[in-house]
């Protein structure tokens, strides 16, 4: 390899570093202040419909799994915090059991970021000249995967626990079996979830590939 060749690869790494660095930087701000604010959040009674995997989805796209996981990790982290007071729900689990809390918060969230980028790599290769559907489908299976690791470790982990199944029962969900509970608590928000995160991360991720910002040199 000439050295004019070797520069001006060296010179393309710097660039996609730096912006793998800026991007993971701005996705990363959005969470947060869509964590804390009623950006990122419907409340309904004392569960939240959550909207925060669609900057992980983004991400994942963008930079795949491992940047993925990143932000689902940060995700589960502001959604621990909340445990901290600021969410009826989360702090209840909390007071359960700080161990579980942590797990289903953040390592559950972390997960799905993961799987995510997974799931978009192989989504880009299917859908190679159609690329905007691969994004929805990516932004629809970070929602579907954040709802599935959530409930499935939130039951793994506490529906065996008296508490929990008492205080579920106060709020008005069907505590009779584990499946009418899981679709008690999927419900609605389950739907808007996805149907918010197919469309708006086919929307976003579309509009910054046209911008060069993701998917460089890739049709």
């Amino acid at each position: 390899m000439t050295k004019p060749n070797q520069k001006k690869q060296k010179k393309q790494q710097n660039q996609k570093r730096n912006l793998t660095i800026a991007l993971l930087g701005i996705l990363g701000a959005i969470i947060l202040m869509m964590a804390f604010t009623p950006l990122g959040y419907l409340k309904v009674g004392a569960i939240s419909i959550s909207f925060l995997m669609i900057p992980v989805a983004i991400g994942a796209i963008a930079m795949g799994p491992y940047a993925g996981a990143a932000l689902g990790g940060l995700f589960g982290i502001t959604s621990f915090a909340q445990c901290f007071g600021m969410d009826a729900f989360g702090t209840f689990l909390l007071d359960v059991n700080p161990i579980f809390t942590f797990i289903v918060c953040i390592l559950a969230r972390a997960l799905a970021g993961f799987l995510t980028g997974l799931i978009s790599d192989a989504l880009k290769k299917v859908f190679a000249q159609k690329r905007p559907i691969a994004y929805a489908l990516t932004g629809l299976s970070a929602a579907l995967l954040n709802t599935i690791l959530f409930v499935g470790s939130l039951l793994l982990f506490f529906w065996n626990n008296t508490d929990f199944i008492a205080k579920m029962g106060e709020w008005g969900f069907n505590t009779a079996t584990i499946f009418k509970f899981f679709a008690a608590f999927v419900g609605i928000n389950a739907l808007v979830e996805a149907a918010a995160a197919l469309f708006v991360t086919c929307a976003i991720a579309t509009a910054l590939k046209s911008a060069g910002l993701i998917d460089q040199g890739e049709q």
